[in-house]
């Protein structure tokens, strides 16, 4: 079964369930890859394409739920981290700080970058291996911190 299939069985048993945030968080995602389909001319989208629009629609949350937090919007941002989780259960599992440390490395050592002048370079090398898996704010702070 592939990733559009579970989104859509999910949303069935939210409704079910008569869980509402799960439902609409789940039918934004759907929105959100109807979008991705008219603009890319597509039929069917690859799990790597759902795996980006997903990991986009968390990221949006994660800087929801940060602006809500600052604003003292306790009950936003509540709502914020329980759309965040259910997204998350899509995505693969995090890569740990010490794992991403180590992709960086090899990529490093791959595409022989020695300094933050080669930071793009090597950006382009690693996000697609490490896409759904760490979130480009993070990859971007350990690049900089091992390419100095």
């Amino acid at each position: 079964m592939n990733l559009t299939e579970q989104i859509e069985k999910d949303v069935i048993a939210a409704m079910k369930a008569k869980d509402p945030v799960k439902v609409s968080t789940l039918r934004l995602l759907k929105s959100a890859i109807g979008n991705h389909k008219i603009q890319a001319k597509k039929e069917m989208l690859q799990d790597a394409d759902l795996l980006g629009i997903i990991t986009k629609q968390a990221k949006q949350r994660r800087e929801s739920l940060e602006s809500f937090e600052k604003a003292g919007r306790k009950d936003l941002a509540d709502k914020e981290r329980a759309e965040l989780a259910i997204l998350e259960s899509y995505l693969p599992k995090q890569l740990t700080d010490d794992e991403l440390k180590a992709a960086v490395q090899n990529a490093i050592a791959g595409s022989g970058a020695k300094g933050p002048a080669d930071m793009g370079k090597l950006m382009k090398i690693l996000m697609p291996a490490v896409q759904g898996k760490a979130d480009g704010k993070r990859v971007q702070e350990v690049v900089k911190s091992l390419l100095k």
